[in-house]
């Protein structure tokens, strides 16, 4: 595929997180990073045929301290400027990237421009820094067009040489560049000494649609990870919770659970209730096969929403949206178990 960079627009949107610091070598502090003086402090970027403008928050958010209301505001920015530019790229803390990339997979709908979200492991002005190549990168591919039209036209997340699809990702290291990792779906893009994409992992592009953007996330849900002794008490304090309406389950290996049955009886009387249970795995990697073992076939039995290979940052960032928007309790299970923005099998 012959790639090309067009004269393109691309709006760099900064949320916070180390990505945005650099060191004031007279007090060694770390200190917030002048975006509108971007292309002064990385003369790379000159390279980069294409015009960047930015947008910082007000107050930077550490990532630890993002919430649904941020996810939306990041979405309502997106929304705003999507006829005047080309691309975006989102730059924010990673410990938390992979919930916020995943929610703006769902809050977008119709996307045909892409938006790429980067960070960094180390500060921009560090001597070591993966700052400028993550983000000279993701502006990069954010640039990309075929035919004047974008090559990714959905939402990514790039770090350490890699583009993925951003509801699949998940962080895997705290201390190493390569922080993030996509167990269960290729990677759409690698950086090297050229950028190879990798056109038969892209969202299918269906023809020009109008971007339609959501507002709503429900946060009344809850994640809980089985393990082994768990008892009554926690299982209670969770599904008791005042007005929860989805849990996440996080099951052993392939969506394996205790067949106790207080356990089963405290499940079904939750789905009973109006409770969404959504079956995945704890692993890494892999799908959840409801059936294939007997410690999961009463799970299936009992109607438990198969999450497939979704991560759980997927997992509950989709259940926020689907309850957001407002989708009957007797269509939930049907509407998770389908593919919205290439997030599962």
């Amino acid at each position: 595929m012959g790639l090309g960079v067009d004269k393109r627009n691309i709006l760099l949107i900064y949320t916070g997180g180390t990505i945005g610091m650099m060191k004031d070598y007279t007090s060694g502090a770390l200190k917030a990073f002048d975006f509108s003086q971007l292309v002064k402090n990385i003369p790379e970027l000159n390279q980069l045929d294409c015009t960047i403008s930015s947008f910082s928050f007000d107050h930077p958010i550490d990532s630890s301290n993002m919430n649904p209301t941020h996810w939306v505001a990041i979405s309502d920015i997106i929304t705003e400027k999507y006829h005047d530019y080309d691309g975006f790229v989102v730059l924010h803390g990673s410990d938390t990237m992979s919930y916020t990339a995943s929610a703006l997979s769902f809050l977008l709908e119709n996307l045909s421009k892409p938006v790429i979200l980067t960070g960094s492991q180390l500060p921009i002005g560090d001597l070591r820094t993966d700052a400028k190549e993550n983000l000279i990168t993701a502006i990069q591919i954010a640039a990309l067009c075929e035919k004047r039209k974008a090559v990714i036209q959905e939402v990514g997340l790039y770090f350490e040489y890699k583009l993925y699809r951003a509801n699949r990702t998940t962080k895997i290291n705290a201390e190493h560049f390569q922080a993030f990792a996509s167990l269960n779906y290729p990677h759409l893009i690698e950086s090297g000494v050229h950028l190879t994409v990798f056109n038969e992992y892209l969202l299918p592009q269906k023809k020009k649609l109008t971007l339609k953007s959501h507002r709503n996330m429900d946060d009344n849900v809850a994640i809980l990870k089985i393990f082994p002794g768990i008892n009554k008490n926690v299982i209670d304090a969770i599904l008791q919770a005042e007005n929860l309406k989805a849990l996440v389950l996080e099951t052993y290996g392939s969506g394996n659970a205790p067949m106790e049955e207080w356990f089963l009886e405290k499940l079904n009387n939750a789905i009973n209730k109006g409770i969404h249970i959504i079956n995945v795995t704890q692993c890494s990697g892999g799908a959840v096969m409801m059936g294939h073992y007997e410690t999961s076939s009463r799970l299936k039995k009992m109607q438990v929403i198969n999450g497939k290979d979704i991560t759980t940052e997927a997992a509950i960032t989709k259940a926020m949206y689907l309850l957001g928007s407002g989708i009957s309790n007797e269509l939930f299970k049907t509407v998770f178990e389908t593919s919205l923005r290439g997030e599962m099998l």
